[in-house]
């Protein structure tokens, strides 16, 4: 949901990114998990805020600058339990990546690798055997179908001849 970006100041505070949208929403959830996944510890926020282009945070004994820096590139998570319930056909960044992606024809394109924001639509990243192939997240125009409990993106998509 975030990373840790930068120190400011001298007391602890973190500058934040956040991937949540608005930005700011992750500022909401008062405990995070911070490290990597596989490798996550609870912390507890006690002090946020939005500063300019900023995002800020204090955590649970985190008080110097020093020991700011030591959670530098931190990634930021939140329990499942703690995100609001989607509506239907709403997904998370994170159920989507890992899954496998067909097209109309059956034929395998690759996993989604990553999303990326480009303006009006999020865009699945997937890698395959003829390398990364980008496609819009629009439901009913390219992505046809999502199989959550299948691991499975069906699309209807050409590669460009």
């Amino acid at each position: 949901m975030g990373q840790v970006a930068g120190v400011f100041g001298v007391h602890g505070w973190l500058k934040i990114h956040s991937h949540t949208r608005p930005r700011a929403n992750l500022l909401g959830y008062k405990t995070w998990l911070l490290g990597e996944p596989g490798d996550w510890r609870s912390v507890k926020v006690t002090g946020s805020r939005a500063q300019g282009p900023n995002l800020l945070a204090r955590l649970e004994g985190v008080d110097t600058r020093e020991a700011a820096e030591a959670l530098l590139r931190q990634q930021i998570a939140v329990a499942r339990s703690a995100l609001p319930r989607l509506a239907r056909n709403e997904y998370y960044w994170a159920d989507l990546i890992g899954m496998s992606v067909r097209d109309s024809q059956q034929r395998d394109l690759g996993r989604v690798v990553r999303l990326v924001e480009a303006g009006d639509h999020d865009v699945l990243v997937i890698r395959g055997e003829s390398g990364e192939t980008l496609i819009p997240f629009v439901q009913g125009v390219y992505v046809m179908h999502v199989d959550r409990a299948g691991g499975l993106i069906e699309v209807d998509w050409q590669e460009p001849e």
